[in-house]
């Protein structure tokens, strides 16, 4: 249960306000229909987070318990520091003609890939021999912070304040990241 909740809840956070989620709103206002980009997201999601896992699974089969600590504080590390820095512009796709699914899909599978959700989802994978629940959890993480922006489009942007989110959310990966880092060179 610990991989299933860490993974959703920081996968639902990192996700928040990042180009998943302006991607997903920019679809569902260019094309108005919900249903593919759901689809086209929940595929790419998923697909993701097998490769994620599976990955970290092997990780966790090569690597003894204090590197993998030090791989997992290092993703919180990389999360928080990527949820404040500059980034370029997402690229909304515009040119794109294959559809609502195929153009989710394809698109969040890209942008997705090597992100800073992967490596979190991975280090938690390689944490614990519950890669399955560590998948679930981000896959429902990332849901969590997608449909939204899916749903509602311009108004989540203009309802929440998406700055104080990501600070927020990135002094608490930082904080976390930094404390386990130091527990894996067995500072405390």
């Amino acid at each position: 249960m610990d991989a299933f909740l860490t993974s959703l809840f920081a996968l639902a956070l990192a996700e928040f306000g990042d180009r998943p989620q302006i991607l997903c709103a920019a679809l569902a206002m260019r094309y108005g229909r919900i249903s593919p980009i759901i689809w086209g997201l929940s595929l790419a999601t998923l697909c993701n987070c097998a490769i994620s896992v599976m990955a970290g699974s092997a990780l966790n089969q090569w690597i003894s318990e204090e590197p993998l600590q030090l791989f997992y504080a290092l993703s919180l590390i990389f999360a928080g520091i990527g949820m404040v820095i500059w980034r370029r512009p997402t690229d909304l796709l515009e040119g794109w003609s294959l559809g609502p699914f195929w153009t989710s899909f394809l698109g969040l599978f890209i942008l997705q890939f090597g992100d800073k959700g992967q490596f979190i989802l991975a280090a938690t994978a390689a944490r614990t021999d519950m890669g399955i629940f560590a998948a679930a959890g981000g896959w429902i993480g990332i849901m969590i912070a997608c449909i939204p922006a899916i749903l509602l489009r311009q108004r989540l942007a203009d309802d929440i304040p998406m700055r104080a989110v990501r600070f927020f959310g990135a002094a608490g990966f930082l904080l976390i990241g930094s404390l386990l880092a130091i527990s894996a060179w067995g500072i405390i």
